[in-house]
This record gives C-alpha cells, sequence and structure tokens, in this order.
C-alpha cells in the first residue's frame, strides 16, 4: 500500500469512527468506564443534603459554620487495544473482512478514549507479540495506531492468546481497560485470563463470519488453512463433516464466553455483516 493510498483509508476510517466516538459513545464510555478514585477539589458551605462525612472540620471551625469538601472524579486511565492479526482474520464472506471491522472497532474506542482524555496503547499479536505501542495521549498518536492496524504485515499467521496477555501482564503495572479483539479460535488462556482479569478491567470483543459457524452443501471444496497454510479437500455433502465442521467452532466460542465471563471480563460477539455500533452501546448501556 502506498503512502496516499494509506492516508485517504485512515483518514476515512478516521471520519467514520469519529463521528461515532464524538457523538454516541464518548458519553457511553466516560459513565462505563469511570476514573479510578476522586480528587479534592475545593470546599463549599453546607448544603441540606449534603453528606455529613464530607465536612471539612477545620474549615467549619475557621468560619464558624458548616464546609464541606468537594471531590472531582480522577479521569485519566489507560486503553489497551490488543488486537490478533494472525491469518485467520482475513477471512470474510460478507462485504467485509473479520480485520476492516476490527480496524473500525479499535478505531472508534481509541477516539473515545481520546475524547475523554484517557491514554491508548497497542498490541498486535499472533503466536507472538508483533507491535507494542506504548500508551499515550493525542490524535497523532491514535492516527498512528490506525495506520498500523491498516497496515501491518505479522510475521507470523498462527495465534496464541495465552502469550499476548502475559506481555500485557509484564507491560502494564497500573489498571487499565483492556480490549482484546479477535476471532477467538484459540484455547488454553483461560489461568492466564483469570489472573489478568483480577487486575484489569478487560472485555473480549469476538469478530466472526457466518460462515465458520456453519458450512453449507457445497460438494467436494478445497479449503485451506488461513493459519498454517495447509490446503485440505472437503466434502461439504457429508452430514458428518458440516456437524464436525459446527462442533468445532462451537466448543472454541464456549470456551471463550466461559474463561472471559468465570474471570470476570466482559464478552461482546459481532459477526461481520452485524452494527458493531449496536453492539458496543448495548454493552456499555448494560455495563454503565
Amino acid at each position: 500500500m502506498d503512502t496516499k493510498e494509506l492516508l485517504k483509508k485512515v483518514r476515512k476510517i478516521e471520519i467514520k469512527t469519529r463521528r461515532l466516538s464524538d457523538h454516541i459513545f464518548g458519553g457511553e464510555y466516560h459513565s462505563t468506564f469511570k476514573g479510578r478514585g476522586m480528587t479534592f477539589s475545593e470546599v463549599r458551605q453546607y448544603q441540606f443534603g449534603d453528606d455529613v462525612r464530607s465536612i471539612d472540620w477545620n474549615v467549619t471551625a475557621r468560619y464558624n459554620e458548616p464546609y464541606v469538601k468537594v471531590f472531582e472524579e480522577e479521569r485519566e486511565l489507560t486503553m489497551m487495544l490488543m488486537v490478533d492479526v494472525s491469518g485467520s482474520e482475513l477471512f470474510g464472506t460478507s462485504n467485509q473482512f473479520k480485520k476492516g471491522v476490527i480496524t473500525e472497532i479499535s478505531a472508534t474506542l481509541a477516539f473515545s478514549a481520546l475524547q475523554n482524555n484517557d491514554k491508548v496503547g497497542l498490541i498486535l499479536f499472533s503466536d507472538q507479540v508483533e507491535l507494542y505501542i506504548p500508551p499515550k495521549k493525542g490524535k497523532s498518536h491514535v492516527l498512528r495506531i490506525i495506520r498500523e492496524l491498516l497496515e501491518f504485515t505479522p510475521k507470523s499467521n498462527r495465534t496464541n492468546i495465552a502469550q499476548a496477555l502475559k506481555f500485557l501482564t509484564n507491560v502494564m503495572k497500573k489498571k487499565a481497560i483492556v480490549f482484546m479483539l479477535s476471532d477467538f479460535i484459540a484455547d488454553d488462556y483461560e489461568n492466564t485470563l483469570r489472573i489478568i482479569g483480577n487486575k484489569h478491567d478487560v472485555t473480549g470483543i469476538r469478530v466472526f463470519d457466518e460462515r465458520e459457524e456453519s458450512i453449507p452443501n457445497l460438494g467436494m471444496v478445497q479449503m485451506q488453512d488461513a493459519e498454517t497454510g495447509m490446503l485440505q479437500l472437503v466434502n461439504t455433502r457429508s452430514k458428518r463433516v458440516r456437524s464436525a465442521y459446527g462442533e468445532f467452532h462451537k466448543e472454541k466460542v464456549t470456551y471463550f464466553s466461559d474463561s472471559f465471563t468465570k474471570s470476570g471480563c466482559g464478552v461482546i460477539h459481532c459477526r461481520v455483516d452485524e452494527s458493531y455500533v449496536k453492539k458496543l452501546l448495548g454493552y456499555f448501556k448494560r455495563r454503565g
């Protein structure tokens, strides 16, 4: 992709996702992910209904009438986007690849954080951490994240979610809002996730294509595993083959949902031909 084409794509995504984050997600994001605590702001005269525990006794004694402390929410937070860039993200039978939807969701979340003056960082992973961008504030930083999401070429096509989660533990010492975006066609990450769920506010966003859940009767079809590159002739006429295919994906989805829920993490399922706007808004509203 040449520079001109890349900038055009970045601009297109910025316009679309910025509008969403400004008009829809900003307030929802703010109310869902509250700050770490409260910071002292000022004192004012006591009013009927104020919590007596907030009375500032020193100022009250000085002025001989009750004054209360006013606190402000400590807003600054850090958002980490963890994005699966393995081979299976380039799958799609609708108008969009999973990668395109993941990029748009990531950009929308990043702009929502930007609007709330929060830091945003990025981890791109396959079966290894492919790229780490430390959290920072600012529009130019968010645009850099979008550029990487659009044009980054991974070294590996395989997936290892546990490895990515371990890396997060090493680089994020303070509590962060973590969004992990993947198709979650993987396993063996529940134990690592449980440790991370105790420290960070984690949400798994599963982006998938309907053809991953069931395979139609198309006769003999040559299929390629996007992560291993292996080609195989598959007889889709066989009910047993179609059933085994469906069961395999059902197991992965169940493992994903159970692992995240048991670890106290949030779960969003988003099919590529569905509105991710509705999915995110519904999730924010449920949590807010």
